[in-house]
């Protein structure tokens, strides 16, 4: 920034402190008050409702609680819902194809498309984009949107040519993992049918890029909804006639495809109202469509290094362990997983994003970054209140959680262990995953992209390590749990260069609340198994009887925890509480 931009920063910032003074709106009051709704995006989920409303507007300004406590509920009830489809749509899916056999050539070739979207769309494309249009917004509207229509109409083509060329390569792609499902060239149709996603979601990634800019996350969080509910009805409508299980393989990869082009064109019309539209135009040698594309390197290895490793973990699976199995076993432990991962810290760290964009912005110019740190440091508690028990739980009951809602149908009692293990495995890095991410949108936050891109890598590497290693002696449990010793180190190398980079991100309030966490989880881990062991020995394995049992423990795990963080005087306990209260009043 230029002395004379410094200077005009400068003004603007009193000036609107003035206005505050004066009882008027200031600029990030009115950003707040003009949107729907303040709460997260399409990769999120629900309880994001523990969020203290003070976060979402920057300090010094009253945010519109019963506004924000209200659009809290809708977001939660729209990405709570979202999740429990997405439970649906693999129940749907394990009945149909269950873990063994030919859904492992589906599974491998849903990976290459998934690792190319993850690199070059969507949620990478996102991050990069959100700061630099954030930052366009502040001085010139016409500008913002005219790069914003560029980057769109540029990711389209961009990436339509490049599933044009996947098609063309996609036998020597596939066979970098031998023969899954001993079936390769059912996995090479398949991908091909898949891969025209990567476009699809590209273009989401402007489109989600821009109502978040603007803090509308309700929309964005819907469209999975729509999302699973179309493969939820591909799957229910279309397998039952298909005659072989290549052609219901196909059909449910179609249902995918159909399903990403209502997710990605769904948020189009509340587009509409705001202070610009996508145009035809493609101003290319605009210095920050540079810009975006500069900082989409390191966010792309950064956020799609995680697909990398995943990608990794199926190679092995399938060169190393069992071809027919340990993919798509890994892959179904995985969406259990991450069903936690995306309700709470994957939402916690979208819905924060903008917020510490604006503090990051702010502080360039006053070199105070008071507000940003207490963000980062909110949110860091908040991931550990949620998701510390949730590892817990699914460590513990991991395979009547696997055995409720996947076991039936295709899916046979002999594969239940071999996903529960892994499961388990998973849930050791659950927590250290979710500081992750959180931690990742505080340096894309700063721009300062390259670092957690590096340490990425080096996981990377690690990973791949640790693949070969635990996969060799443990089996198919082993690769899960290379990933879970990944996230710790990942998750500690940031936090150090975090540390050195702010000089203190109240780590001392982390570490109460973890410590508060950490022992009243411990009694959830015993009340779980003691509830749910008796009660599955005398009911039997019957689903009704599951129902019971399961249930059962997961209600006795929530009451004591709850009952231990009131105990324990976890704040966070209390901002949730307070938000309930406030919902009530609304």
């Amino acid at each position: 920034m230029s002395d004379a931009d410094r200077e005009r920063e400068l003004r603007r910032l009193e000036r609107d402190r003035r206005r505050r003074e004066r009882g008027e709106t200031g600029y990030f009051q009115q950003t707040a008050t003009r949107l729907d709704v303040a709460e997260a995006d399409q990769y999120t989920t629900a309880e994001t409702m523990i969020i203290p409303p003070e976060l979402l507007t920057p300090a010094g300004e009253e945010p519109p609680r019963r506004r924000l406590a209200v659009s809290t509920a809708i977001f939660a009830a729209a990405t709570g819902l979202s999740r429990v489809l997405g439970l649906v749509r693999e129940v749907v899916a394990s009945y149909y194809f269950g873990a063994a056999g030919k859904i492992n050539a589906f599974t491998i070739a849903f990976q290459v498309p998934n690792l190319v979207r993850a690199l070059v769309a969507d949620a990478a494309l996102s991050s990069a984009f959100v700061p630099v249009f954030v930052d366009l917004l502040k001085h010139d509207r016409k500008r913002a949107w005219r790069v914003a229509s560029t980057l769109f109409w540029l990711m389209l083509l961009g990436l339509t040519a490049l599933s044009a060329l996947f098609v063309l390569v996609a036998p020597w792609v596939i066979g970098i993992f031998g023969d899954p499902g001993h079936d390769r060239a059912l996995a090479v149709g398949l991908s091909r049918v898949l891969f025209p996603i990567v476009a699809l979601l590209g273009v989401s990634g402007i489109v989600v890029g821009i109502l978040n800019s603007y803090d509308h996350f309700t929309v964005p969080a819907i469209s999975p909804v729509f999302w699973n509910l179309a493969i939820i009805a591909g799957l229910a409508l279309g397998v039952p006639q298909a005659k072989t299980m290549d052609t219901k393989l196909y059909v449910y990869a179609v249902s995918i495809l159909i399903a990403t082009f209502i997710q990605a064109f769904l948020p189009l019309p509340w587009l509409r109202g705001r202070d610009g539209r996508l145009r035809l135009v493609l101003d290319w040698r605009d210095p920050a469509v540079k810009t975006v594309f500069v900082n989409m390197v390191p966010v792309t290895l950064g956020l799609g290094l995680i697909n990398v490793n995943a990608v990794i973990d199926m190679f092995f699976a399938s060169r190393l362990i069992d071809p027919n199995l340990a993919p798509t076993a890994i892959q179904k432990a995985f969406l259990v997983y991450m069903l936690p991962q995306g309700m709470f810290s994957v939402a916690i760290a979208t819905v924060l994003f903008p917020t510490l964009s604006r503090y990051a912005s702010e502080a360039r110019v006053t070199g105070d970054y008071r507000g940003f740190r207490e963000t980062v440091g909110t949110g860091l508690r908040q991931i550990a209140f949620l998701l510390v028990p949730a590892a817990v739980i699914s460590a513990v009951l991991a395979e009547p959680i696997v055995r409720i809602l996947y076991q039936r149908g295709h899916f046979l009692p002999n594969q239940t262990p071999v996903v529960a293990a892994a499961l388990a495995a998973f849930s050791a890095g659950l927590v250290f995953n979710g500081a992750m991410l959180m931690l990742n949108r505080a340096f894309f936050s700063l721009q300062s992209n390259w670092i957690p891109t590096w340490i990425a890598l080096g996981n990377l590497f690690l990973n791949a390590v640790l693949d070969y290693v635990l996969g060799k002696w443990l089996g198919t449990w082993g690769i899960p749990l290379a990933t879970a010793i990944c996230n710790v180190a990942g998750a500690w190398a940031l936090v150090v260069v975090l540390r050195r980079e702010l000089g203190s991100v109240d780590f001392g309030g982390l570490a109460s609340t973890t410590s508060r966490v950490v022992a009243a989880s411990a009694a959830v881990a015993a009340v779980s198994w003691v509830v749910w062991q008796p009660l599955d020995s005398t009911l039997g394995r019957s689903f009704p009887a599951q129902v019971v049992s399961l249930g059962t423990a997961l209600t006795a795990a929530i009451a004591v925890y709850l009952l231990g963080c009131r105990l324990l005087r976890v704040r966070e306990l209390d901002a949730l509480l307070s938000l309930r209260g406030r919902l009530r009043r609304a």
